[in-house]
C-alpha cells in the first residue's frame, strides 16, 4: 500500500492542528523566544519542518502539565533551578486540587439540604438541616452568610442556635418578627432623640434574653461544646481564603441605616454591656 503524500515541511496552520494548538499560540512561542520561528517559503509563509515540530510538541506537553512558559523555556535552555518551579507547582496543583474537592463538597450539600443553606459551611449546614421545611427564611440565611464573612463558620455555628430556637418557639418566632417591622420603621423621619428608639432598643435586649434563655433550656449550649470541641481537632477548616477583620467587614458591608436605627443599634449594644457589667443578661446573643 503506498503511503500517503509526506511533507517535507508544513504551514503553520497545519503545524498547531497536529500539535493541538492555534497559531496564535505558535506565534506567541516566537514572539517570546520559545520556538525559533521558521524560514518562510516563496509565498512569505512560514514552513515548519521536524525539528520545529519536536520543539512545538514539548512545548504543549509541558504547557498541558501546568508549567509556566517561562520555566519550559529555561528547561529548553537547561538552566538550573527547575526543580523548584517543579514544586511550586506541585503546591499550585494541591491547592487546585483541594479547592475542587471543597466545591464538590459544597454541591453536594447543596444538592442534600435542597436550599441555600447548603451553600453554608458544613459546620452551619449540619447543625440546622434538620429544621423542617420553611423554618429557616431567607433573612435568617443572609444574615448567617454575612456572619460567616465576618467570624467565619464557627461564628456562624454559634449563631445558628437564636435560628434554632426562632424556629421551634412560635412565640419568640412572633415577637422577632414584631420587632423587625419595629426596626424597620426606624427610618429617615424619626429623629434619632426620639423616645420610641431608646423604648425599642430595651424591647429589643429583652427578646434576646429571652432567647438566651431559652437556648439555655433546650441544651443547645451542650450540642455547641461538642461542635467546638469536634472542631478543635480539625484545625484549618475554619477559613475561606482572605477574611476582612471585624472592623473592616463592619465598615465595609452597607446596611442603609438611618441616624435613628444607627442610634438604635448602639443603644442596644449600650444596654447589653450595663447589663453584662450587672451580671443580669446573658450578652451572647446581641
Amino acid at each position: 500500500m503506498p503511503l500517503p503524500a509526506i511533507p517535507r515541511r508544513v504551514k503553520i496552520g497545519d503545524a498547531a492542528a497536529f500539535a493541538g494548538t492555534t497559531p496564535r499560540a505558535i506565534r506567541h512561542y516566537h514572539a517570546i523566544g520559545l520556538l525559533a520561528e521558521p524560514e518562510r517559503g516563496s509565498d512569505d509563509r512560514r514552513r515548519y519542518g521536524y525539528d520545529d515540530m519536536i520543539r512545538l510538541l514539548w512545548i504543549r506537553r509541558m504547557a498541558e502539565a501546568g508549567i509556566s512558559l517561562d520555566d519550559i523555556h529555561a528547561a529548553f535552555e537547561g538552566a538550573t533551578g527547575i526543580e523548584q518551579s517543579l514544586a511550586r507547582l506541585e503546591e499550585s496543583l494541591a491547592s487546585k486540587a483541594a479547592a475542587i474537592e471543597a466545591q464538590r463538597a459544597a454541591v453536594n450539600r447543596l444538592r442534600e439540604v435542597g436550599s441555600p443553606l447548603g451553600l453554608l459551611s458544613p459546620l452551619v449546614t449540619g447543625r440546622l438541616r434538620d429544621l423542617p421545611p420553611g423554618a429557616l427564611r431567607s433573612a435568617d440565611l443572609d444574615t448567617l452568610l454575612v456572619t460567616e464573612r465576618v467570624f467565619g463558620p464557627l461564628g456562624a455555628a454559634v449563631q445558628a442556635d437564636r435560628f434554632i430556637v426562632l424556629a421551634t418557639h412560635p412565640e419568640l418566632r412572633a415577637e422577632e418578627d414584631r420587632l423587625a417591622e419595629a426596626e424597620a420603621a426606624l427610618d429617615d423621619t424619626m429623629s434619632p432623640d426620639d423616645p420610641r428608639v431608646e423604648d425599642l432598643a430595651a424591647q429589643r435586649c429583652d427578646h434576646e434574653t429571652a432567647l438566651a434563655a431559652a437556648m439555655e433550656r433546650s441544651g443547645l449550649d451542650e450540642a455547641l461544646d461538642v461542635l467546638l470541641d469536634r472542631e478543635d481537632e480539625h484545625p484549618g477548616e475554619e477559613g475561606d481564603g482572605a477574611r476582612m477583620s471585624v472592623m473592616e467587614a463592619i465598615g465595609t458591608m452597607p446596611y442603609d441605616f438611618s441616624p435613628a436605627r444607627v442610634r438604635y443599634e448602639e443603644r442596644v449594644i449600650e444596654l447589653f454591656h450595663s447589663a453584662d457589667q450587672d451580671g443580669d443578661r446573658d450578652p451572647r446573643t446581641c
